[in-house]
């Protein structure tokens, strides 16, 4: 893979994020992208709204028993960052977000008539990778999953499994990846449960990724010792596989943690809980994206959609009311007040990969109108000017979500 397409080098290029010595596997996120972070997790919230989940928020640092109980304590240990209080009790860094889901859950008695209850966050974890692993966005010591959980009751499986998988589906190729294929983890020799569970629970996996008519890939002993799991595999523009998101089906958690709800019968029961990740990680899906469109993000993507140049200091006040009134139209849009050349702040933007550059000269700054000029792809002359209504109608219109991510609520 050539320079220009790493993912590092196109944040250089466009003041993205950078990495330091003094963070190994971190990341230093500077404003540009911030924002384009933050317009995935907007995507990935609508979702959750779509689907009633409610998002919460659980500790980044939890004690020794509640490692020990999930198993990753002793599964998990060397990638795990452990710390010890004054007294001598272990902590740790979570490297996962569900025994804190966990924890949520059986904070109250549950209902049957509260599943599924479907909790999502946008967890921040840590991993003690080794440093010669680390490889930009793709490998990391903290990153954030955007993680959910849905506990449920054993005949709802089947419909949130599929729900889940079509609606993943549509999302990937709202981003841009038609290829989609589907891994089927089935269970490991060393395992919990028993052999009726994991025939159901492999049986439902394989059924929903069945129905998403796409290839599926059985792998054998690849599971987790505490359910299977699907793994999401796009193709990019340069033809290389990537494992994004995922679902799983877990018996391990609800018995470790004594999860419950009452039955309709006043019976107290197990619910399922499914592990899933829409992105995987947000920060390692942001570097495919980065690679798959070589830096020339969608416009609707694009950590800023519009840039408003003037022309001279007389018509700074035009610019700053046009950018104001594309942000109201909600665009990410910023005011060029530079003393530099034009082309050298036209060349500015287009390195930044800036979609739409709207210029006020003497003559715009007279009528109340803009000249835009539309930076992606080949070079275009400047259309007409227009008025202000106009000019936001038309970016807006450019900047538009595919319809997928367009009919998710606001």
């Amino acid at each position: 893979m050539s320079e220009a397409r790493d993912h590092r080098q196109i944040a250089r290029d466009q003041e993205l994020f950078h990495f330091q010595e003094e963070a190994p596997g971190m990341v230093f996120w500077h404003a540009r992208g911030l924002q384009l972070y933050q317009a995935l997790e907007s995507v990935a919230r609508a979702l959750l709204r779509a689907q009633e989940y409610q998002e919460v928020r659980s500790p980044q640092l939890m004690r020794q028993p509640i490692w020990e109980a999930s198993g990753h304590w002793q599964h998990f240990a060397e990638g795990m960052f452990k710390l010890q209080e004054d007294d001598g009790r272990g902590l740790a860094l979570r490297p996962v977000n569900c025994p804190g889901h966990a924890q949520l859950y059986r904070s109250a008695l549950r209902s049957y008539r509260e599943l599924p209850l479907r909790l999502a966050e946008f967890g921040v974890v840590h991993r003690k990778e080794p440093s010669g692993a680390l490889q930009g966005l793709f490998r990391l010591r903290q990153f954030m999953q955007d993680d959910g959980h849905i506990f449920c009751r054993p005949e709802q499986v089947a419909a949130e499994l599929s729900a889940f998988c079509q609606a993943l589906r549509e999302l990937y190729r709202a981003f841009g990846f038609a290829e989609l294929s589907v891994g089927l983890s089935l269970r490991p020799a060393q395992r919990i449960g028993s052999g009726a569970q994991w025939d159901s629970a492999e049986q439902q996996l394989a059924a929903a990724a069945a129905a998403l008519g796409v290839p599926v890939l059985e792998q054998p002993g690849e599971g987790a010792f505490y359910g299977p799991k699907l793994e999401f595999k796009l193709r990019d523009r340069q033809g290389r596989v990537w494992q994004c998101g995922t679902i799983q089906l877990d018996f391990a958690m609800p018995e470790r943690f004594e999860l419950e709800y009452v039955d309709a019968d006043g019976q107290r029961r197990r619910p399922v809980m499914l592990h899933r990740a829409l992105y995987g990680s947000v920060e390692r899906f942001l570097g495919v994206l980065l690679e798959h469109y070589e830096g020339r993000l969608p416009a609707w993507l694009a950590p800023e959609q519009a840039r408003v140049l003037a022309l001279g200091p007389a018509q700074l006040e035009h610019a700053r009311a046009l950018c104001s009134a594309l942000r109201r139209a909600g665009l990410r849009a910023l005011v060029d007040s530079s003393e530099e050349r034009l082309g050298g702040r036209i060349a500015r933007a287009r390195q930044l990969q800036v979609p739409f550059l709207l210029v006020i000269g003497a003559r715009e700054a007279r009528d109340g109108s803009a000249s835009i000029r539309a930076l992606a792809g080949p070079q275009r002359e400047p259309r007409e000017p227009c008025s202000f209504e106009q000019a936001v109608a038309r970016v807006a219109e450019a900047c538009q979500p595919p319809p997928f991510i367009a009919g998710l609520p606001g």
